[in-house]
């Protein structure tokens, strides 16, 4: 089974380095040197890592063949795909692969149907969960504990706790609008 571990951004210097958007929990073990990684668009790949760091809080790779910045920056945007064993689990049982989530059943904590997880968003401070509702719309739910507090691989479900509004726009509430701070 295939997992995007990482998506490539801007080159870094002029010695074919660039840094790279994390989106593996364990990138100490799929974005080691010596790493072999599909890429999308495929063409681009495989490309081997033959360095990594971090500097200011960012990977820096660096790939084996790519040898100058003009080279680096053509690979802007790849996304980084490593193979793993479908059976594989995160060794933090309190993480998961997407490949676990999609089509896992959504309810409330109270047992109404939400719908079905049709991908996963991972945004630089959290992942969100697209739900796919019965009537065809979308939902995008946090993937936050305060939020989805339960996610059951064997029974094929996640639960949610929705704050006001998540679900239903009618619900919603809202803490203060520029007309009401100006009448005061």
């Amino acid at each position: 089974m295939q997992l995007v571990v990482g998506r490539i951004g801007r080159a870094h210097g002029i010695k074919g380095e660039v840094s790279v958007e994390v989106r593996t929990d364990e990138p100490e073990l799929r974005l080691a040197p010596g790493a072999v990684l599909a890429t999308d668009p495929p063409s681009a790949g495989p490309l081997t890592i033959a360095t990594g760091r971090v500097h200011s809080g960012r990977l820096m790779l660096r790939f084996d063949g790519v040898a100058d910045r003009n080279a680096a920056e053509a690979l802007r945007g790849t996304l980084l795909i490593a193979e793993v064993d479908p059976e594989e689990t995160p060794e933090d049982p309190e993480e998961f692969y997407d490949h676990q989530l999609i089509d896992l059943d959504v309810v409330t904590a109270d047992g109404r149907e939400v719908g079905r997880i049709a991908e996963i968003t991972h945004l630089p401070y959290q992942d969100l969960l697209v739900v796919r509702r019965p009537d065809g719309g979308e939902v995008l739910v946090p993937f936050v504990a305060e939020i989805v507090p339960e996610v059951d691989l064997e029974a094929q479900r996640a639960v949610i706790d929705p704050p006001p509004g998540l679900l239903d726009d009618a619900q919603a509430q809202v803490a203060g609008t520029r007309d009401q701070e100006q009448d005061a």
